[in-house]
């Protein structure tokens, strides 16, 4: 039996330190922890919410926290050594958020032997939940989702965040549109038929773990450029989430070779 409602938890800490804050942000509210990366005083207190909350009702399970690992890398490898682990995202698409889009989200992932068992996302501005239990299927506000393979008369329709990617095509696929600067969209989108594959240079647990278990649940694949599935352990650069393996297949073997330095 749960000891937390992990859904609700999340509902409850965007309501209380994040969407108030949604257009809102005040002067020194807005922090650049490296160039071109932003956090926000809500991203902060949200993460300090969740993980307490998580770390109560769970005292044995090692909780990741992006604003966690980005104060003290070294959770990392606690994370990856733990049997039972909690990832967390407070705020995942702060320049979104920032700059006034409603495509952010806070997410949650639960993994047991370096495997996801569950995930959640939350789209507060949307107001869209997205829930997946391995096994069990992925939910969006309730409704049972799957997503259709990609026809083979088809060609597959991609995005990507990696900047210098976007508007180009994969030999013979067409151009690669931008995601929507969030996993906890772009993963969903996927589901819905939006796109039929993504591409990304980072596999960072707190980014990936919610989505990669909803996109599989659905009926897709996630894997390295290499042919290994991910897995929330992964640290390894550049990912393809695809709508289904035969996708996924057809898009690793047009990939650049230098993608993840890019």
């Amino acid at each position: 039996m749960d000891t937390v409602d992990v859904l609700e938890l999340m509902k409850q800490v965007a309501a209380e330190v994040i969407t108030p804050r949604f257009r809102s942000l005040a002067d020194g509210e807005v922090i650049e922890k490296n160039p071109g990366d932003l956090v926000t005083v809500a991203d902060r207190e949200a993460e300090v919410l969740l993980t307490a909350a998580l770390n109560a009702a769970y005292p044995d399970a090692v909780v990741l926290g992006e604003e966690a690992h980005a104060a003290d890398p070294s959770i990392l490898e606690r994370y990856t050594a733990a049997e039972h682990a909690f990832t967390v995202d407070p705020v995942d698409g702060t320049k979104n958020f920032v700059h006034g889009s409603p495509d952010h989200a806070v997410m949650i992932a639960e993994t047991k032997g370096g495997q996801t068992v569950r995930g959640w996302i939350w789209q507060p501005e949307h107001e869209v939940a997205w829930v997946a239990e391995l096994g069990a299927g992925v939910e969006r506000n309730g409704e049972r989702m799957t997503r259709q393979p990609v026809g083979p008369d088809e060609d597959p329709r991609g995005a990507t965040s990696i900047w210098s990617l976007r508007g180009h095509a994969l030999a013979d696929l067409p151009a690669l549109q931008p995601s929507w600067v969030c996993c906890g969209v772009d993963y969903p989108k996927l589901i819905e038929g939006a796109v039929d594959f993504i591409l990304y240079s980072r596999s960072n647990a707190w980014d990936h773990a919610p989505g990669s278990l909803m996109v599989a649940e659905a009926g897709g694949h996630v894997g390295h450029l290499d042919g290994l599935a991910y897995g929330p352990r992964s640290t390894q650069p550049g990912l393809i989430v695809a709508s289904d393996r035969t996708t996924y297949a057809a898009v690793a073997r047009r990939m650049p070779q230098d993608v993840t330095s890019r």
